[in-house]
């Protein structure tokens, strides 16, 4: 196919919009796609806030943040996604979710074009054989914060076409990210590993071992990490949390990676983490205050 220069993104939230940052600074026009057309505007105004950042702490020259934001549109209807060369989905972590956007999008693309889903733990060969083009279907996971963080996960499915691979990676490195490489497997690399920590430190608050304080700061000052697990669970979100352990027990069949019933209980409560104001700390106040 020829280079990927029109990126559409599905989803302007933290992720949609992150990606959206980077993919305009890059010099890739950018079509913003949400439920309707307000909430894809409000995504293109916390991009702006992010680039303004950038440029008042001396990172970003104006000139450039100016330049990214031409390139950057809302989606006014999921036909506007249709001069697209690449689509990546960045909904929520629900399969089901994702496999109805699949269907939405899908008979509005070129056949030539390539669908992504940003996936950061569900099979890549389920959800391309849901849609119409299992060979032009591939996993690109970034990390979050997307602005920040220098890794990209790429994951082919078992009928990911090379050619579709090869451009996708062009497209990642232009958007000056480290690439690895991961199998289709649940959790791919980067979860796989950390999520299960996460539930650890869980486990081990929930069995009265240590307080989320002294957990948090054991990893930190004991293991050289920037953040406690809480912390980090928090910042992700415990919602997010739980969906990828409970793809990761499911898809493993191995009961290692059980969620943590601590777990579950502050996904029931609403306590979602730093979104929600309360996760393993309470951050309605000036200060985080650990909630247990």
């Amino acid at each position: 196919m020829s280079e990927i220069s029109i990126v559409g993104i599905v989803g302007a939230g933290q992720m949609g919009t992150g990606i959206a940052q980077v993919a305009a600074l890059a010099g890739f026009d950018v079509v913003l796609y949400d439920v309707s057309l307000e909430q894809a505007r409000q995504g293109l105004a916390k991009v702006r806030a992010g680039l303004d950042r950038q440029v008042a702490a001396g990172k970003l020259a104006a000139e450039l943040r100016d330049a990214a934001l031409l390139r950057l549109k809302p989606a006014d209807g999921v036909n506007d996604l249709a001069p697209c060369d690449l689509v990546i989905e960045a909904a929520t972590e629900k399969e089901e979710i994702k496999r109805r956007i699949f269907a939405q999008v899908c008979p509005v693309l070129r056949p030539d074009a390539i669908l992504a889903s940003n996936t950061s733990s569900i099979s890549i060969t389920r959800l391309a054989a849901g849609t119409d083009r299992a060979e032009r279907f591939l996993g690109i996971h970034f990390m979050n914060p997307v602005p920040v963080m220098k890794l990209v996960e790429l994951v082919r499915g078992i009928a990911t076409d090379d050619g579709v691979f090869e451009a996708s990676k062009r497209f990642v490195e232009r958007l000056d990210k480290t690439i690895i490489v991961s199998e289709d497997f649940p959790g791919f690399i980067v979860n796989r590993i950390l999520i299960p920590m996460i539930n650890e430190a869980i486990y081990t608050l929930h069995e009265g071992i240590g307080s989320v304080e002294s957990i948090d700061a054991s990893m930190r000052l004991g293991a050289n990490h920037p953040m406690g697990p809480f912390q980090l669970a928090d910042f992700i979100g415990l919602d997010t949390c739980l969906s990828i352990m409970q793809v990761l027990h499911d898809g493993l069949a191995d009961s290692k990676y059980r969620p943590c019933p601590l777990l579950v209980k502050y996904v029931e409560a609403g306590w979602l983490g730093r979104k929600a104001k309360r996760g393993f700390y309470d951050y309605r106040g000036e200060v985080p205050v650990p909630t247990r």
